[in-house]
């Protein structure tokens, strides 16, 4: 079940881990178009055993549906489990980045 973050207008930071074929789909490439196209800040990187880990700071509204999105990602992934931290919003970010492990 996927679990609502904050109302439209507070600004959350959430941590995901996402889980299935997620390397080599363009994952992280299109996790960061999505995110640059809703406004949020963060980065996105894999991870050594398979999965891809994304910090995304913005909007409740617009974090919801990078959450969304994350659930099904690129065509060509297929995700079996996206986990879900919700963390307090730091204001550190100032654009989405990929990161490398």
């Amino acid at each position: 079940m996927k679990e609502k973050i904050g109302g439209k207008g507070d600004q959350v930071r959430v941590r995901l881990i996402i889980e299935g074929r997620v390397q080599g789909v363009f994952f992280r490439a299109s996790t960061r178009a999505t995110a640059v196209s809703l406004g949020i800040v963060g980065w996105v990187r894999n991870l050594p055993d398979g999965s891809v880990e994304v910090m995304a700071e913005g909007d409740s509204g617009s974090v919801e549906e990078l959450i969304d999105w994350c659930h099904h990602g690129p065509p060509g992934a297929f995700v079996t489990a996206v986990h879900l931290e919700r963390q307090t919003a730091t204001g550190e970010f100032n654009s989405f980045d990929l990161r490398y492990y």
